[in-house]
């Protein structure tokens, strides 16, 4: 709901505050008193188009606050969300500001923001009817979602829009199957040629890597055969014709004799060392023979290795890839020559699931249509029935629910336009909202409208301005009667020189005109009992108020509250 609303220095106002209350609240004021500034205001913090003759002669800028706390179940929440603006309070401040050159700023809670933003973010929490040309309900790109609203089609729409996205997607699937399958067909020669090239090379992941070192041992076979020989005659060499290993067991066996006598304890240490020396010794002498054995020395291995180390890199070359990747390129050429052998396999089932998507979205679509129809023709009816007090009993409202073209397929909402019309006068056509209906007649048919609606639409603040204009009595009667149950379920604001209308507001507001100084001012107060009796009075009798007029005024009062 708008909490509260402050001005500063527009036009014929320097400084207003106004605190609004849920319900009804009525603006009256006699003609001139500056009651469509207020509106000019509204519009102005909501987005609307700022205007340098806005701002009070004299001023530097015009400054419009609105506060807002609407309710976390409204549309307004994800917009502020995805913005980052959204109070963790639950509170929205927009502010406006509009210099005397023209130039304008926007604030959506103390933060600055487009002027386009406002501009969603107002018309998702207000809504004005009568001297705004621009109004929600006149334009046809929102008839369906209304007409949905009210019928409590949502879940239907959900649906159809789920199976929507299942036809896309499955329409992507196919095309991409197709695109592979052409690609293939394209290459096929190619494909083949490779794919037989890689399984003759039979690349192995790791190949590379394990050939290059083979390669770098094999081109040093022979300065390493020629180290392996020399140093296996170093330890053979030892003592005399024996190998160092005899000469360490001798050794041990001349020292272990003298060992118990008393030099012992000085030849312990030299006999482990000899021992140790013998163990290494024997275990050097037998690495070094299976390391001669184990080397393959052969000039006829280093060309074999070379050879298939360098047909790898060759065809890692010509394909563009690292060696390592050969295999699984192999594999991605084989799905590839796959999806071409199969070229009735995948494309098909991809056929199938999209003939079977789209089937599914016809059926709900075509189910969904059926219920607009009949949710238009129950609409149609609850507007007429609101028509006849509102003294619109000849016109005639229309839902329209038609196909869309035969060259579209319908999208995610249905395969339907829906569209309201009206015809004011018996025997003529019905056409577009706004360009059939007179203002009067635009006012009180927005009413109707709202009414009906009431519930399904979700903006929590309705403003109208002057719906009685050139009605009274009974009619007057009923836009009253209508606009208080409309405020049952939403916030309503109306500006009226309807009695009638007037004494159904929960809160009174008194718009006025007053000299000072610097000129002419317009004020906003804010009536109690007596005070309403005696407005309500003033708009019964005009200039000079009676005591009839007063008895009138209390009557409309107490019934109104009836």
């Amino acid at each position: 709901m708008l909490v509260a609303l402050a001005i500063r220095d527009v036009v014929l106002i320097d400084r207003l505050e106004l605190n609004f209350s849920r319900g009804l609240s009525v603006l009256t004021g006699e003609t001139g008193a500056g009651k469509s500034i207020l509106l000019d205001a509204l519009g102005l913090a909501l987005g609307g188009r700022g205007d340098a003759r806005l701002v009070r002669p004299g001023a530097s800028q015009a400054v419009v606050t609105a506060h807002f706390a609407p309710d976390r179940s409204l549309d307004v929440w994800p917009l502020l969300t995805e913005q980052g603006l959204a109070d963790g309070d639950g509170e929205l401040v927009v502010r406006r500001q509009l210099a005397a050159d023209g130039r304008s700023r926007a604030f959506v809670n103390d933060q600055p923001v487009s002027v386009a933003l406002l501009k969603r973010l107002g018309e998702a929490l207000v809504e004005i009817h009568g001297q705004f040309e621009s109004q929600r309900l006149l334009d046809p790109a929102s008839h369906r979602e209304l007409l949905d609203a009210y019928g409590g089609l949502k879940p239907m729409v959900f649906d159809v829009g789920h199976a929507w996205r299942d036809w896309r997607a499955a329409i992507a699937r196919r095309q991409e199957a197709e695109a592979r399958l052409l690609a293939a067909r394209r290459d096929e020669d190619f494909l083949r040629h490779a794919l037989e090239e890689l399984e003759k090379l039979a690349p192995q992941p790791g190949e590379e890597a394990e050939l290059a070192v083979r390669r770098a041992v094999l081109q040093n076979g022979e300065k390493l055969g020629r180290a392996l020989a020399e140093a296996t005659a170093a330890l053979q060499r030892g003592a005399g014709a024996g190998s160092c290993a005899e000469g360490l067991r001798e050794a041990l066996r001349v020292l272990q004799r003298v060992a118990a006598t008393a030099l012992g304890p000085r030849i312990e240490p030299i006999v482990a060392g000899l021992d140790r020396a013998l163990c290494e010794t024997l275990e050097a002498e037998a690495q070094l023979e299976r390391l001669i054995h184990d080397s393959d020395l052969d000039p006829a291995a280093l060309e074999q290795v070379e050879e298939r180390l360098f047909a790898l890199r060759a065809a890692a070359r010509k394909h563009g890839v690292p060696a390592d990747q050969l295999d699984a390129l192999r594999g991605d050429l084989a799905r590839r020559l796959a999806v071409l052998d199969d070229s009735n396999g995948e494309v098909a089932r991809c056929g199938r699931e999209e003939r079977a998507a789209a089937d599914a979205y016809r059926r709900l679509a075509v189910t969904l249509s059926e219920r607009r129809r009949a949710v238009a023709a129950a609409f149609d009816r609850a507007v007429a029935a609101e028509l006849e007090p509102l003294r619109l009993g000849k016109a005639r409202f229309t839902t329209r629910v038609e196909p869309l073209t035969e060259d579209t397929v319908g999208g995610a909402s249905g395969r339907d336009r829906v569209v309201f019309e009206v015809s004011t006068n018996p025997g003529m056509p019905a056409g577009p909202l706004a360009k059939i209906a007179s203002g009067g007649e635009l006012a009180r048919l927005m009413l109707a409208l709202k009414v009906v609606l009431a519930g399904a639409d979700g903006v929590p603040v309705l403003v109208f301005d002057e719906v009685d204009a050139g009605i009274g009595g009974a009619v007057a009667a009923a836009v009253g009667e209508r606009l208080a149950r409309l405020a049952e379920t939403v916030q309503v604001l109306v500006v009226t020189h309807s009695p009638q209308v007037a004494a159904r507001g929960h809160t009174h507001w008194r718009i006025a005109k007053s000299a000072v100084a610097e000129g002419t001012r317009t004020g906003v107060e804010m009536l109690d009992g007596d005070g309403r009796r005696e407005e309500i009075a003033r708009m019964l009798a005009g200039a000079r108020v009676t005591d009839e007029a007063r008895a009138a005024a209390l009557s409309l009062l107490v019934g109104s509250a009836a």
